[in-house]
């Protein structure tokens, strides 16, 4: 640890020539129709940041894409090659001094380590950057556009000031000074999108910063998964997840079976298990901004209801992510002595979670924005493959889920387990509600991201 610290001491110091060497690689190497995309977060969990880069290659673009590399990105992205990944090194905080100390110190070696990281690139006609996070990669990128003629398209998917306020509250110090900072930077780009139409009405009013909205749509492989191919998912996780696993072995031992599907040795046919439970899905950052205690107590609900002798199915709960409460919430999880319900926290690979999504019954959304101004992007990939969702309301919501249409809204566990009854009632009946809302996202005919990006985004950057 102490040895890390001392090599950016020494980056600090050695700045001067980095800048100056950096500078003259940017006179010698300048390059048309290169981009630098930066998102000082994990790439495989920025999708968005991950399709622009897809998009922008497809459209004659090279890209270089810096980010942390926590977590595997879409093979597509990896595979393709005018798309070069440069991870970035994730700083940890200085275990000296006072709190506001030790975040003030990271976010300077940040500071200083996303300059030199950009100083020694390749330098673009565009530097796109993810916000938030924006500190401090707002500041150091606009500064690097100044330094090489690059222009600054920030993305904004919330913001930053807004996520630390649900920690430290609306009032703290370092919140309005964070909130002060993003106004003032993010006044300097030279372009801006957003994720909504009330973010884009937001930042007009409140910032005096013009910004297009550019809605989040599933990419091409977010779409129903054929029955084979659901088997083969639930056969593979069952190797690590219980509740994929059969409940009864099959008679014949040739016969594959998981607790949704089974797999004939002989004919090779995949059918649907009659007496199969649900399968509910939801996918989260695990943050302050989803409270799960509002869907386990809803399960508690419907678990009681089926104790009452109410026809309704058991239930596999699966919810995916990675964050800081998911230890918390494993606990509260492991505390539920539920019998007809099984609720697994994996982290699916990048290519498991469009399949999970396609084969599951229902998707739950407890996202409720730290703005109340962006959208969940978990829900547009479950629309995506036809998915119906169940989102707790909020602000802008209405702008992507239609209560009744594709799914339903609602504000706290007790109406959520109403639904869960509602729709689950005579499961699987395809008369129900639940397929009806199927059935309204396959013929909606949704925008794919790439002819979205090509109507919005790629017109922006062709005409400057």
């Amino acid at each position: 640890m102490a040895a890390s610290w001392l090599v950016l001491l020494a980056l600090c110091l050695l700045l001067p020539l980095l800048l100056l060497g950096g500078w003259k690689r940017w006179r010698r190497r300048r390059a048309a129709r290169h981009v630098v995309s930066v998102v000082l977060g994990d790439v495989g969990r920025s999708p968005r940041m991950q399709y622009h880069a897809l998009s922008l290659a497809m459209h004659g673009f090279s890209v270089t894409l810096l980010g942390f590399c926590n977590s595997k990105p879409h093979d597509e992205l990896l595979q393709n090659n005018r798309i070069q990944i440069v991870g970035l090194t994730e700083l940890q905080s200085l275990a000296v001094g006072p709190r506001v100390f030790q975040y003030g110190v990271k976010v300077v070696f940040q500071a200083m380590y996303l300059l030199w990281k950009l100083m020694w690139r390749e330098p673009g006609d565009y530097i796109f950057l993810q916000n938030p996070p924006g500190l401090p990669s707002i500041a150091v990128c606009w500064f690097v556009g100044c330094l090489c003629g690059s222009k600054l398209v920030i993305d904004w998917h919330n913001y930053g000031y807004s996520i630390m306020g649900l920690v430290h509250g609306p009032n703290h110090p370092l919140v309005l000074l964070a909130k002060w900072y993003e106004r003032f930077f993010g006044r300097l780009s030279h372009l801006n999108l957003c994720v909504t139409n009330a973010m884009r009405e937001d930042l007009a009013e409140n910032w005096r910063i013009r910004a297009v909205t550019v809605y989040d749509k599933p990419a091409s492989f977010f779409k129903e998964t054929p029955l084979n191919m659901q088997h083969r998912l639930f056969m593979k996780l069952g190797g690590m997840h219980s509740p994929f696993r059969a409940r009864l072995e099959p008679e014949d031992p040739a016969t594959e079976r998981s607790a949704f599907t089974e797999r004939y040795a002989g004919s090779g046919l995949v059918t649907r298990l009659r007496e199969r439970p649900a399968l509910l899905v939801s996918s989260t950052s695990w943050t302050e901004d989803e409270d799960f205690s509002i869907l386990l107590a809803a399960l508690e609900k419907f678990e009681q209801l089926i104790l009452d002798g109410h026809n309704l199915p058991s239930l596999v709960c699966v919810i995916t992510g990675k964050g800081p409460l998911r230890e918390y919430y494993s606990r509260l999880i492991q505390q539920k002595c539920f019998q007809h319900i099984q609720v697994c926290t994996p982290w699916l690979e990048a290519e498991d979670y469009p399949l999970l999504l396609g084969s599951a019954d229902l998707g739950v959304c407890l996202h409720t924005s730290s703005s109340g101004l962006d959208l969940p992007m978990k829900v547009v990939d479950m629309f995506g493959c036809c998915l119906p969702v169940c989102a707790v309301n909020f602000k802008c919501l209405h702008e992507l889920v239609k209560h009744e249409e594709n799914g339903l809204v609602f504000e706290d566990s007790e109406e959520l387990a109403a639904q869960l009854q509602m729709l689950f009632s005579n499961f699987p009946d395809p008369a129900g509600k639940l397929n009806q809302f199927r059935k309204n996202l396959r013929e909606s005919e949704q925008l794919r991201w790439d002819e979205s990006w090509v109507q919005t985004v790629l017109p922006l950057i062709m005409d400057t």
